[in-house]
């Protein structure tokens, strides 16, 4: 017994130090510290700086003996191994009531105290989903969190690459004032990445802010920016033109409707833009803006769209007639589209030959998602195109949506179809196709 208990023990005693890491790594945190209890060696091993660089925090708001300790957790791992710190990501899940927003602030206001005065390694933050426009925030509470933020990423700001504050809902001057805390200490600030969308509350017209253009304008070497359609102007993308177009790569643009979506946008501007940034590539996210002379006025020839996503929200209404979109309008990007995403509830319409004939026309789509009312057999004409090399789809999601409860008939088809086209989806195609009754 002692013969083959030694071999194993000298083993563990003598396992390489990364070896040793990278076992810790698939620890979580009570089994990390537990194991650092066994020898000297083992603990040397938990307090290792490659252990504790991504850290996602969450504070989650329903009640729970579980997430009691959540709050106390975040601020030991902080004091612990903030310094070690380089992606940390926060995550506020259902806050319920002024008590718990008032708990969040005060842990963050430590924990940020904190990481400023300890870090030197952070590269990137997201705090997302803080809807600080609910009224579980008292409006001390907010506006003191709002203040401990900024001062915080006023200290990363020479440091921050990543920043993530989407769904964060504040004024005008409280967004850009956070904004600005990137760029107090050189005027200027070189992130190479910020998501902003949602960011600003419901309803605000951000596209008229000179106070906006002037936040915008000390950024100086953005590589992807995503917000929200209420900020898009002539005059912001003169300022990515002038300022980021010798990194700009990607621009993500979320359309509400809730959001306002009606000012006028030249094409020359966006023709200026891409010009300046030849690998510039805009993604376009439309909720419930489905009207064709909302889009039209949106959705200029001269943007090189690269991703278009078209969303309903399962909202029918007959003044969405998607004909005119998918003949007249999505067809102008048949050489830069790659991904289109259509979830409608086009109970009035069919769309079966129009997308089809879409799809055949841009060249350079690989990704198709569709949730919509169509017929079975769309999907055998898709895959036959597909098999005769009309088309270069890669990646195929389609949920169709049916009238009638019953669906054995739709989905007997389905399986024929799978079937006939087994050898095409099994080696080439990402396929997910199923039916859907709409009762």
């Amino acid at each position: 017994m002692e013969d083959d208990s030694d071999p194993e023990q000298s083993s563990w005693a003598d396992l390489p130090d990364v070896c040793l890491r990278h076992v810790f790594h698939w620890l979580d945190d009570k089994d990390r510290s537990r194991a650092a209890l066994v020898c000297k060696k083992w603990s040397q091993a938990m307090y290792s700086g490659s252990l504790w660089r991504t850290r996602t925090i969450t504070f989650n708001g329903r009640p729970s003996r579980a997430h009691t300790f959540e709050f106390k957790t975040a601020l030991w791992y902080v004091k612990k191994f903030g310094k070690y710190l380089e992606h940390l990501e926060i995550k506020l899940l259902y806050p319920y009531n002024t008590v718990f927003t008032q708990k969040f602030q005060a842990t963050m206001r430590g924990l940020l105290s904190h990481l400023g005065k300890c870090n030197s390694r952070l590269v990137s933050l997201s705090i997302k989903n803080l809807e600080l426009d609910r009224l579980v925030w008292k409006n001390m509470v907010r506006v003191q969190f709002i203040k401990n933020l900024g001062t915080f990423l006023k200290r990363m700001s020479k440091q921050l690459d990543y920043l993530n504050l989407r769904g964060a809902r504040v004024t005008l001057e409280e967004g850009c004032g956070l904004l600005n805390s990137l760029s107090c200490l050189t005027n200027e600030s070189f992130i190479s990445e910020i998501n902003i969308e949602d960011f600003f509350s419901l309803h605000l017209p951000v596209y008229n802010s000179a106070l906006f253009y002037q936040t915008v304008s000390k950024f100086h070497s953005l590589v992807i920016l995503t917000f929200n359609y209420n900020c898009v102007s002539d005059e912001l993308l003169d300022i990515l033109r002038e300022h980021s177009a010798h990194s700009l790569c990607t621009l993500n643009i979320k359309c509400h409707i809730h959001d306002p979506h009606g000012q006028v946008v030249w094409g020359m501007s966006w023709a200026n833009l891409a010009k300046r940034a030849p690998k510039l590539n805009v993604n376009f996210f439309f909720e419930r803006v489905m009207k064709h002379d909302h889009l039209a006025r949106i959705l200029l020839v001269e943007i090189p769209v690269r991703s278009i996503s078209l969303r309903s929200c399962y909202f029918s209404d007959p003044d969405w007639v998607m004909r005119p979109t998918l003949t007249n309008l999505l067809p102008a990007y048949w050489h830069v589209l790659q991904k289109l995403t259509l979830e409608v509830n086009n109970d009035h319409e069919l769309l079966d030959d129009e997308l089809l004939q879409l799809i055949l026309s841009c060249r350079r789509l690989f990704f198709l998602k569709v949730w919509a009312f169509l017929s079975v057999t769309f999907m055998e004409r898709l895959l036959h195109n597909r098999a005769e090399r009309r088309c270069f789809l890669t990646t195929i999601k389609v949920r169709i949506y049916t009238a009638r409860q019953e669906t054995s008939e739709e989905d007997r088809l389905l399986r024929d179809i799978y079937k006939k086209f087994k050898n095409l989806i099994d080696s080439e195609l990402n396929y997910f196709v199923i039916t859907y009754p709409m009762v």
